[in-house]
């Protein structure tokens, strides 16, 4: 797991982007928070595991954790 800061979301699409530790941003959706409010604040501190995308070869922030 890493940990790192929510910079985007956007709670009508449940779309969100997290900057990792060295700086690499992941897109989200609002399925992967694990307290399954399918909402989280711009700024938030998370814990994500990187995980494979939608797309082929895309990777997505998953199984986020509010911290």
């Amino acid at each position: 797991m890493l940990a790192g800061r929510v910079v985007a979301f956007d709670a009508a699409r449940g779309l969100g982007t997290v900057r990792g530790p060295d700086g690499a941003e992941l897109t989200f959706h609002s399925t992967r928070l694990l307290d399954r409010s399918r909402t989280v604040e711009v700024g938030a501190t998370v814990v994500y595991t990187p995980g494979p995308g939608a797309a082929p070869g895309s990777w997505e922030a998953t199984a986020l954790v509010t911290v």
